[in-house]
């Protein structure tokens, strides 16, 4: 697992680097089958911008995330991703095995 902060026209502080790896850290509460994180940071006039693109296997999750703040903005982000995969994840998870199986060998 491997968790990349870059900036777009924006320098990226240790601070925020460090507050960006350890949000998406965090993530791996709900799934931690990933292989890359990369977050983009960047400014578009007055709002903040965090970007991400998560690589799993066979499938890769995308999100944007605007706000005044760049660390909201993180928040924000973070939030993101963690319903995209908490809807992988069930998308995963095969919840009418055990009626399946009933009307099968039932």
């Amino acid at each position: 697992m491997q968790i990349n902060v870059k900036g777009h026209q924006v320098e990226v502080t240790p601070a925020l680097r460090d507050y960006a790896q350890a949000k998406f850290e965090r993530i791996t509460r709900v799934y931690d089958q990933w292989h890359d994180v990369s977050v983009i940071l960047g400014v578009e006039k007055l709002l903040h911008k965090a970007e991400v693109t998560l690589q799993l296997s066979g499938k890769t999750l995308h999100a944007v995330a605007t706000a005044p703040d760049m660390y909201a903005s993180i928040d924000a982000l973070v939030d993101r991703v963690e319903a995209q995969l908490r809807k992988h994840k069930e998308k995963l998870t095969d919840h009418n095995a055990n009626e399946v199986r009933a009307a099968r060998y039932g």
